[in-house]
């Protein structure tokens, strides 16, 4: 197998090195409103996003008293602040946010009308001088601990990271609904922030402590093209790893040396995430190559040694954060919902700089996998963690004490089709495939686009011009990694098989031959209403390895079909035990969708054999296994669960001992 393994390293190799590559402008986004989806994976999640996740979070901020603490900080009410964290605020923003993206795509009277209110709020508690951060305002001794003596005073309080997620709110509700009622609150603080950070005399001169300032405020430059936001953000990037006011560098907060300097994801990994997301977009917009090539060195650091097979990042429950090189384990793997995210947040934004394929091939992972997982079926249930192994012990709960990944699940979920499309001056790219209707302005056009596909289930896509415009344009097709037998876009997981069937594209019929660029199918022509492209992505199931030096993945293999990771659930494999299974490598893997499954799913079925020992006797029988898309275990109930299977008896676990602690 390792002759195999190392055959394929080296096809892929070849494969990247005879990929033509070339150096683009900054890409533009396709706002989510131009994109309207009805397929049956994003859609109903979405659709459930918004009837379901978000009226649910929202009812658990007004029941635990975030909405209060508002009303409090206003003088509305009377009463004591509630909550044990500072950064309760921001999980009412984020709601927020996620519903403005909601109102946009499906105006609701009712809930336009609730923002209203909660907006009133929000505004009853910012401070005269624009000061906006409820636990100090209602004067909580219970979280001193974070604030300290004052406004402003400690690194850790989140008063920066609340500020970030109320711009990024604020932004939302206005592009959704044209109102500047938070948009209006949010500059107000921004420019209290611009007065007090900075790098004049007696301005304060540190970091953000836990970033996402960073980027909302960038956010904000791109709604005003007010360039102090876009300088504030830089300077806050320019303070990490100085030190200037002479507080402990941490790597935890992500300040322990320069961002020119940096070359390894260290630290707590959402803040890593948002961090780079903010670095991304000010290296972009101001033409910084130093501090880009410091993202991509750090990317690289990731891709090829910290990335979870589900897209996830962050190893440690200690600290949230990232371990040591390799280090990947899988019953204590905590992967937290936000820095799944977070991931997405921050390849979109490498994309968007140069337009090359292998930003999205890891967005892509994160988000049918790691992201997703996050949230259950129903809606209404989260995981703040989210491990590869569990022996009935990790269950989806509706809320957390510390609630930042239900909030941001609302927000992601209702943004996915933004994340669909992209242009440059002259072309569409096509990133993600899913059915629906766009609506894109390229230069002085209109385009339409219909896709038609059920894809992650099936790799056929058709692709119709449904309104051309005057001009002659590109359509530029993401061909995934994972079509072109790389798993990766490094060492750090290969495909056990490769995979021979190829790719087809065909215009109006007609197969085409095409160049690759920066991963990218190129189709240039001047285009007919009615115009199809047809692709079709052979969708095998593919046997997944981990670079030798995962320890934990040693002698195992994960499964993968299309974009999909899957795992092994007790509730499909008899209620058993599973880590006393495992599957030869040579198996025959057999899919098949089922409707009625888990909101419909392609599952994986396979023959195996189940190790068992009773005193000094061991036998080993064959069993049949079958395997369900990773995103969508614990739906029914605390289960066991293992993404990685062992691949020979010697690397499973008897019934009678644990498995191996990660």
């Amino acid at each position: 197998m390792m002759r195999l393994l190392s055959f394929v390293f080296v096809l892929f190799c070849w494969c990247s090195c005879n990929q033509k590559e070339e150096t683009n402008t900054p890409l533009k986004p396709v706002p989510f409103t131009a994109v309207h989806l009805d397929d049956q994976f994003w859609a109903p999640k979405i659709s459930i996003n918004r009837t379901v996740s978000i009226p649910s979070a929202f009812g658990k901020c007004e029941e635990t008293g975030r909405l209060d603490n508002f009303a409090l900080a206003g003088g509305l009410i009377k009463g004591e602040h509630k909550g044990d964290f500072p950064f309760d605020d921001t999980d009412v923003y984020k709601v927020l946010e996620g519903a403005s993206y909601a109102l946009a795509v499906q105006y609701d009277k009712k809930l336009d009308a609730y923002l209203d209110s909660l907006i009133t709020l929000i505004g009853a508690a910012q401070e005269k001088d624009r000061y906006l951060y409820t636990c100090l305002t209602n004067k909580c001794k219970r979280i001193e601990r974070w604030y300290g003596k004052g406004r402003w005073d400690r690194l850790n309080s989140h008063e920066l990271y609340n500020c970030g997620h109320l711009y990024e709110a604020a932004v939302a509700h206005f592009q959704a609904t044209g109102k500047r009622t938070l948009f209006n609150i949010a500059l107000k603080n921004a420019d209290l922030v611009d007065q007090v950070f900075g790098p004049g005399e007696g301005q304060k001169k540190v970091p953000s402590g836990h970033p996402i300032v960073e980027m909302a405020l960038v956010k904000l430059y791109r709604v005003t093209n007010n360039e102090k936001y876009l300088k504030l953000a830089r300077f806050f990037i320019d303070e990490t790893g100085k030190g200037t006011d002479g507080h402990k560098l941490s790597e935890y907060s992500q300040d322990h040396k320069l961002i020119i300097n940096q070359d390894e994801a260290v630290g707590h990994a959402v803040r890593f995430g948002y961090l780079y997301s903010g670095v991304t977009d000010v290296a972009s917009l101001m033409k910084d190559q130093a501090l880009m090539d410091a993202a991509k060195r750090v990317w690289g650091n990731v891709v090829s040694k910290k990335l979870y097979i589900t897209g996830g990042i962050g190893s440690r429950a200690q600290g949230e954060g990232f371990g040591p090189n390799y280090e990947l384990p899988n019953m204590t793997a905590y992967c937290e919902t936000c820095a799944s995210i977070s991931n997405v947040y921050w390849n979109y934004r490498l994309f968007l700089n140069d337009g090359n394929s292998k930003f999205y091939d890891v967005l892509e992972r994160a988000l049918y996998n790691g992201v997703i997982s996050g949230v259950s079926l129903s809606g209404d249930k989260f995981f703040y963690d989210n491990p590869l192994e569990s022996v009935h012990n990790h269950e989806r709960a509706p809320w957390f004490g510390c609630a930042c990944c239900p909030g941001n699940i609302t927000r992601f979920m209702a943004s996915v089709p933004g994340y669909v499309y992209t242009t440059d001056d002259h072309s569409i790219y096509i990133n993600l495939f899913a059915a629906g209707k766009a609506s894109i302005q390229l230069g002085k056009d209109t385009i339409g686009i219909i896709q038609q596909t059920s894809y992650p289930w099936d790799g056929k896509v058709v692709i119709i011009v449904n309104k051309p415009g005057n001009d002659r344009f590109g359509l530029k097709i993401r061909i995934p990694g994972w079509a072109q037998n790389q798993a990766v876009p490094s060492d750090l997981y290969q495909f056990v098989n490769q995979n021979t069937e190829k790719y087809t594209i065909r215009i109006n019929g007609k197969e085409k031959q095409l160049e690759l660029v920066n991963g990218y199918a190129v189709l240039n022509q001047r285009w007919g209403k009615g115009d199809q492209v047809e692709i079709d992505f052979p969708m095998p199931v593919r046997k997944i390895a981990a670079n030798i030096q995962v320890t934990n993945d040693k002698g195992k293999v994960a499964y993968q079909r299309g974009p999909v990771v899957y795992c092994f659930e007790d509730k499909d494999n008899n209620n058993g035990w599973m880590y006393d299974e495992f599957v030869s490598p040579e198996a025959t893997v057999e899919s098949q969708f089922e409707k009625n499954l888990l909101g419909g799913v392609v599952t994986l079925s396979m023959k195996g054999s189940k190790v068992s020992q009773s005193g000094n006797s061991k036998s080993v029988e064959p069993v049949t296994l079958k395997a369900i898309p990773y995103y969508a275990w614990n739906n029914r109930g605390m289960a066991n669960m293992l993404v990685w299977m062992p691949d020979k008896e010697a690397t499973t676990t008897m019934k009678s001992a644990s498995p191996r602690a990660d």
